[in-house]
């Protein structure tokens, strides 16, 4: 894999670990919900304004135009597990902006992660 297919496959995974967090952030801030038919309206409204919420559709949007780029040059079979260390990213992120717990179970499954792309990207 080259470098701008390599940077094409790390960008859209990055933007795709960006809109995670920024949905989170988004929920975070209005908080649990349930769409029920009385709450569906006002709910909506608050989730469809959310500026964290756009931000996360708008990465989304990004890393769709990105990935299929992506695509066009990396073979799926290769591409795809690189999704994976969105992973990596979202786990140590999610610690450090919203304070969730990074326990030793989670930390063996990131090692195996890292071991499996590494053993991807080496194909």
């Amino acid at each position: 894999m080259n470098a701008i297919s390599f940077s094409l496959v790390l960008s859209g995974v990055l933007l795709n670990a960006a809109a995670q967090l920024l949905l989170k952030a988004g929920t975070n801030r209005i908080g649990a919900f349930a769409f029920t038919a009385e709450n569906i309206l006002p709910v909506g409204l608050q989730v469809a304004s959310s500026p964290f919420v756009l931000g996360g559709l708008a990465c989304y949007a990004v890393s769709v135009v990105v990935w299929i780029l992506a695509l066009s040059r990396v073979p799926v079979s290769v591409a795809y597990p690189m999704l994976s260390i969105g992973y990596i990213v979202n786990a140590a992120a999610a610690w450090w902006l919203f304070g969730e717990s990074i326990t030793a179970q989670k930390l063996v499954g990131i090692g195996f992660i890292v071991v499996g792309v590494w053993l991807v990207a080496r194909s």
